[in-house]
């Protein structure tokens, strides 16, 4: 059996982080706000007549091979520590050559490592005939992210790498429920630019010493996600009313607060794209995930896409052409690994 899944990354638009559990259930009618784009994650798999596992990363360039899924369990530090986790869930009972490619730049913030998660997840599914539904596809690549990165993940991210899309994530009491919200692409994809500083940053620390600041009883990060969530519910209205001045307003106000309440969310230079970006056209920015370096997203004017990606490009940054994934996660039958 030869199969390659595909998954698509995503940018944030606002709730980032009001999506880890259990800072979400705080506050009432929580909403995380995204999109898929075709910036995409792959895994491939071929079965085995022998008992070996093969694993290659084409982006990372790191590859390594185990006798036996008995061997690859003995591993305490594994070079592709994604691959070797999910190895360890699904325990297939033939061999398996793995080979994995992210489209992502390392550390953009654009949710690379959980869309390859669910790429991956998706690709074992099928091969060792598991039968999970998309739901349970997410809870495993969430628990495993987890186990890989020792502190909690947030939720949005596998929703736009599993349906595509622009998504409200809703987040409650009764679970997590994902709502597509009609968005004209052709009109949309003309008004993204998105960039990226060639800084990676660790999302996973940044949010994990906010969490533990909201559950410790820290009054400022607590009033900061009750804005969060308030601007959140608002992009939410705005884009589904495709009211993009509105959106653009709410982005620059959840940048505003962010990067004033969020200690090294920025950099010298994303302060300088973001400046320069408004100048050209953009209605709005803010860095995709928890900040510190990665990628950088603006909503333009209708018209002003190409001016705004010239002078950020001028500034050094690099430019990543993208358009909304319209489909999540796909699996086909491939070619040999």
């Amino acid at each position: 059996m030869k199969i390659v899944a595909e998954a698509p990354c995503r940018i944030d638009l606002a709730g980032g982080t009001l999506d880890i559990w259990p800072l979400y259930l705080f506050h009432p009618g929580a909403v995380t706000v995204n999109f898929a784009i075709n910036r995409f994650t792959r895994c491939a798999i071929e079965t085995l007549d022998l008992p070996e596992i093969r694993l290659h990363s084409t982006d990372l360039k790191r590859a390594e091979s185990y006798r036996s899924l008995a061997d690859l369990d003995e591993v305490v530090h594994p070079r592709l520590p994604l691959a070797t986790h999910l190895l360890r869930f699904f325990r297939p009972c033939t061999g398996l050559a793995i080979q994995t490619h992210s489209e992502s730049p390392a550390g953009a913030g654009i949710a690379g490592s959980s869309a390859l998660m669910i790429a991956t997840t998706s690709a074992l599914n099928r091969v060792t005939g598991s039968r999970l539904d998309l739901e349970k596809i997410r809870e495993i690549a969430q628990n495993v992210e987890a186990q890989i990165i020792r502190v909690p993940t947030g939720v949005q991210d596998y929703y736009p790498a599993l349906y595509g899309g622009v998504n409200a994530i809703e987040l409650g009491a009764c679970g997590v429920r994902r709502v597509k919200i009609p968005v004209d692409l052709d009109d949309f994809n003309h008004r993204i630019v998105l960039c990226y500083t060639g800084a990676p940053r660790n999302s996973g620390i940044n949010n994990w010493e906010v969490t533990k600041a909201y559950i410790n009883g820290d009054r400022k990060v607590q009033r900061n996600f009750a804005h969060i969530a308030a601007i959140a519910s608002g992009m939410r209205s705005a884009v589904e009313k495709a009211d993009w001045c509105e959106v653009g307003r709410l982005l620059r106000e959840d940048w505003s607060h962010r990067r004033g309440n969020v200690p090294g969310i920025s950099t010298p230079l994303i302060d300088r794209l973001i400046r320069l970006a408004r100048r050209a056209g953009s209605l709005g920015g803010k860095v995709c995930g928890a900040g510190g370096g990665g990628c950088v997203f603006f909503l333009v004017e209708r018209g002003a896409q190409e001016r705004v990606a010239r002078a950020v490009a001028g500034m050094g940054a690099q430019i990543l052409p993208v358009q909304v994934a319209a489909r999540g996660v796909t699996i086909r039958k491939g070619m040999k690994v």
